[in-house]
Formats: structure tokens, sequence, C-alpha cells
């Protein structure tokens, strides 16, 4: 995936939009890690900046696949500021 298609879904993902999504799976600094990739001082280091999650594009984009595959939605700002959701599951047949 290209840093272009990367901002085109999420525009600036930001540190508080992976915080919340890591509260909305019950999920640690460490658990972060262990589905991205990333080494929790990494983690640690990037949420303690507030505004658009920095680092590498790679890292950014290894972070934000792991939620997503956990079923986190990234909201962009639409007016009330951006946020996340969990993806509803779906239906059973």
């Amino acid at each position: 995936m290209s840093i272009e298609n990367l901002s085109n879904r999420h525009p600036a993902v930001t540190t508080r939009q992976v915080k919340a999504a890591r509260a909305l799976l019950g999920w640690s600094q460490g658990d972060l890690s262990a589905h991205s990739g990333v080494s929790e001082p990494t983690i640690a280091r990037l949420e303690a900046e507030d505004g658009p999650l920095g680092g590498r594009t790679e890292t950014v984009m290894k972070i934000v696949h792991a939620l997503t595959q956990a079923g986190i939605e990234f909201l962009s700002d639409n007016g009330g500021g951006p946020g996340v959701r969990q993806a509803r599951p779906a239906a059973s047949v």
C-alpha cells in the first residue's frame, strides 16, 4: 500500500484515535505491538505525542492495519472530529 492510498483511506490518523481503538479492543500497547509487529517502546513513543500519528509510513501502516484487521474503523473529521468505532460483525446466515 502506498502512502497515497494510506492517506486516502486514513487522512490523518491521530494518536487519540489509536488510543481509543486500543481501548475499544481492550488492548494494551503490548497487545498492539504483538498484532502489528511494531515494538512496544515505539508505540509508547508515538502515543506520547498528541496530534497526527508520527513515525515512518511503514510503521503507521502496520499499526493501522492491525487495528483495522481487529475490526476498528477510522472515522475522518466530518465536522464532529476524527474518531473510531468497531465494525459491526457480519450477520449470521
